[in-house]
């Protein structure tokens, strides 16, 4: 797989509220364009269900 492939991979699922951020999709409530890993969210993302920080994420297994 590309490394551009890879880079929009990793969704990470709140444990609060189960909300999957997905980096193909980005985020529209912080306007985080689509592409965006995980690890290059901005410091000051929260959930934008709940507002749980970034360290309430848990990896989700690829679909592949």
């Amino acid at each position: 797989m590309a490394p551009e492939a890879r880079a929009t991979r990793g969704r990470r699922e709140c444990r609060i509220c189960w909300h999957v951020y997905d980096p193909a999709q980005g985020d529209l409530v912080w306007q985080v364009p689509p592409g965006t890993p995980f690890a290059d969210l901005p410091a000051h993302w929260t959930c934008p269900e709940c507002a749980a920080t970034r360290d309430q994420f848990l990896e989700l297994p690829d679909d592949d």
